[in-house]
């Protein structure tokens, strides 16, 4: 199983980008997927984490301006972020509890995708 993440770049403050990251392997279901960041000298935080059924859980810091959703079908969860500021500057990284068999999951991490914001 393999998470691999899109959608990074630089981008000036103000303006959006919008992370993907899609699994794939044999894979039987997926249970929460999410994005966590990790800022040059800081610890990895969580972003944004969604359940399968949809229900969505942000941070403080990005509440309002950033929304994370999933296709389950096509085992991807995005990540829209809007309004980007200087400090939203990291290397991101998408996760997800995957279910190989009914009865047993793992968490995967993705390869990370950095999101330079520019003041």
């Amino acid at each position: 199983v393999q998470l691999q993440a899109f959608g990074g770049g630089l981008v000036q403050a103000g303006g959006s980008l919008r992370l993907s990251c899609a699994a794939s392997g044999s894979i039987f279901s997926i249970n929460n997927m999410g994005w966590y960041r990790q800022a040059p000298g800081k610890q990895r935080e969580l972003v944004a984490s969604i359940t399968s059924g949809g229900a969505g859980n942000y941070a403080d810091s990005v509440t309002a301006r950033f929304t994370i959703s999933r296709d389950n079908a096509k085992n991807t969860v995005y990540l829209q972020m809007n309004s980007l500021k200087p400090e939203d500057t990291a290397v991101y990284y998408c996760n997800a509890d995957i279910r190989v068999q009914p009865t047993y999951s793992r968490n995967h991490w993705g390869q990370g995708t950095l999101v330079t914001v520019s003041s």
